[in-house]
């Protein structure tokens, strides 16, 4: 199964450009993660990793400037915060 995941990304890769694949909130992109997490941990992490971003990287997150230190941090739907440096640069600027 965990190479099913891993072709099936490897088809998206190939099939879909990237200039017409959804825009991703996080640095790196949610195909590219789920593959990484895949081909590290296996079929069973690599769904987690898909389940988690597939939940996470949609409408609803929030873009804040954190009172106490400053920092430009988002929250996600799932209400987890998450640091600029996991952040794409689209959404700092």
């Amino acid at each position: 199964m965990k190479y099913l995941i891993l072709f099936v990304i490897q088809i998206y890769w190939k099939v879909i450009p990237a200039s017409k694949r959804k825009k991703c909130i996080f640095k790196k992109s949610c195909s590219n993660y789920v593959f990484e997490t895949t081909q590290k941990e296996g079929f069973i992490s690599g769904l987690k990793a898909f389940l988690f971003r597939f939940q996470n990287c949609r409408a609803g997150c929030q873009v804040f400037k954190d009172p106490v230190n400053g920092k430009v941090q988002i929250i996600l739907p799932s209400q987890i915060i998450v640091a600029r440096e996991e952040m794409t640069e689209r959404f700092i600027h």
